[in-house]
């Protein structure tokens, strides 16, 4: 599987990556074995890229990567900090749409010493000594509305130059942030440079938002892009069914209606909606890597079967 640089750094992804949310129990229990199973289908399909998070499961999705990948080399790896997890208090039955996830609570700190505390966490959870990729999870209005401008005030105020001393150090090898809006990576490439932006649903065959401003800003700096969300939390993979989900919410009629325009459009070019939204993820220029997420082995294998063509 091709490989891409990100930005300036040593760093080699693939061009596909598997993202583990899924993994992390997202909106259903998947077992330990199901788990394994289709991280071992991401392996032996090629795909040596692999992103996770504390916030997935609270801490089980690090966990069961961790073990998947004990013992094996020639990987590449990306968590990302923001989030401090401890014990939980009280027992957890599901949280933030992750059902049976690990039992930690959870707190926000996107100051030097909570991103490196963070940071630490993860690697005993992944039980690793380096990562090769950092991304800061969910700063911006998006996730933290009008509570956001004290997180990004503690982010430059110390987490950025901690994030910088990391690298320096070695004990990462690139950092950027994981966000779902473009807003917030250009106040943040303001303050310094990225190595790298996850942006997930604002570059994708339904929202090409990221297009105007960001794309460029990264294109001049030598910031990576790799795309997450690349079917806006369902509706490139489903069609404009009733109950279709955009944005992690019920798709408005106004999304609805171009959806279908973008389905019918792809049938005439004889694809299925989702292939063409796989295609123009992985074939936008701006693209360096491009996320696959699911808990299923069949669904990970037919959506690299979609992507197996010549390129545009």
């Amino acid at each position: 599987m091709k490989t891409n640089r990100i930005g300036q750094t040593g760093v080699q992804v693939t061009e596909i990556a598997f993202g583990c949310a899924s993994i992390g129990n997202l909106y259903r229990e998947v077992a330990d074995d199901d788990a394994r199973q289709v991280l071992q289908a991401a392996w032996d399909a090629g795909i040596r890229y692999f992103d996770t998070a504390p916030h997935y499961g609270r801490g089980l999705s690090e966990q069961r990567l961790g073990r998947f990948l004990a013992g094996r080399q020639g990987f590449a790896l990306s968590t990302k900090v923001g989030r401090v997890l401890s014990p939980a208090i009280a027992p957890i039955r599901d949280a933030d749409s992750y059902v049976r996830p690990a039992q930690n609570d959870v707190r926000y700190d996107y100051s030097g010493d909570g991103i490196e505390e963070s940071f630490e966490q993860s690697l005993e959870r992944l039980g690793v000594r380096h990562v090769e990729i950092v991304y800061v999870h969910d700063l911006g209005s998006y996730t933290h509305g009008a509570d956001n401008d004290r997180h990004l005030q503690a982010f430059l105020g110390s987490g950025y130059e901690r994030l910088v001393r990391l690298k320096e150090a070695g004990r990462i090898g690139a950092f950027g942030l994981g966000v779902n809006e473009s807003e917030i990576c250009l106040r943040v490439m303001d303050h310094g440079p990225l190595d790298a932006i996850l942006l997930a649903g604002r570059l994708t065959l339904l929202d090409r938002s990221a297009e105007a401003v960001l794309v460029p800003r990264c294109r001049a700096a030598g910031t990576s892009l790799v795309l997450g969300g690349i079917f806006n939390s369902g509706i490139l993979a489903t069609g404009p069914m009733p109950g279709a989900t955009y944005d992690y919410g019920p798709a408005p009629q106004q999304v609805l209606d171009r959806v279908a325009e973008l389905q019918d459009q792809a049938a005439a070019q004889g694809i299925p909606l989702a292939t063409a939204a796989l295609r123009f993820a992985r074939d936008h220029p701006a693209a360096t890597a491009v996320l696959l997420g699911t808990a299923n082995p069949a669904t990970l294998r037919r959506n690299l079967e979609a992507l197996r063509q010549p390129r545009s």
